[in-house]
């Protein structure tokens, strides 16, 4: 399997937890956590498989993505009265969600031949969208919407994945180095409260 297929499967994988957790705390039924859970790993991917005129969509295309879906189902209830004590874990998954998702999205808008920097608005569909979904079905204002530093990250993360990516940079930078950045940054931003400016009237 190749090193994309892997990482698009965890990201869906820790995307099905962090959705699962935020239903299971909604007090949904096991339809609802389910539905939701899907919705939110998938819904990213495909908007921008939608905008990109992919067809079928990825995860249509591959059975291994909708049984990640149902293991990161699975893992959340089997130790969910661990996970849910633990304040940072919805936060942890959701944020190394979006910073596989931002590249992952990024590289396959180029694959499609998507100039670099339109490429880098699909590394941000792909990250964010399954998280406004989550929000909204889950009744909360979604998380890009509020005062933290969220998409600004995943931007930046892709524009250095496609910086890296002009100059050559091996494999283990091109992923690593952008991924441990927007992880960085929303860790960073969420301790020291980071925000960007507001517009007021």
């Amino acid at each position: 399997m190749e090193l994309l297929s892997i990482l698009a499967l965890i990201s869906v994988f820790v995307f099905s937890i962090s959705a699962a957790l935020s239903s299971i705390q909604k007090k949904y039924d096991m339809f609802g956590i389910s539905f939701v859970t899907f919705v939110t790993a998938v819904g990213g991917g495909t908007v921008r498989d939608l905008l990109l005129g992919c067809h079928p969509l990825f995860w249509m295309e591959n059975v291994w993505f909708v049984v990640s879906i149902m293991a990161g189902i699975g893992v959340t209830f089997v130790f969910k009265k661990r996970i849910l004590f633990l304040k940072q874990t919805f936060f942890l998954f959701d944020t190394l969600g979006i910073s596989l998702s931002a590249i992952l999205g990024t590289q396959k808008a180029i694959d499609f031949g998507v100039s670099p920097f339109i490429a880098i608005f699909f590394g941000l569909v792909t990250a964010v969208f399954g998280g406004i979904i989550r929000d909204m079905m889950t009744n909360q204002i979604p998380l890009v919407f509020r005062k933290e530093i969220y998409a600004s990250a995943c931007l930046a993360g892709a524009f250095i994945y496609i910086s890296l990516q002009y100059i050559g940079a091996p494999l283990w930078l091109l992923y690593g180095v952008p991924t441990v950045f927007i992880f960085a940054i929303r860790i960073i931003s969420i301790k020291y409260k980071l925000s960007l400016p507001r517009v007021s009237l």
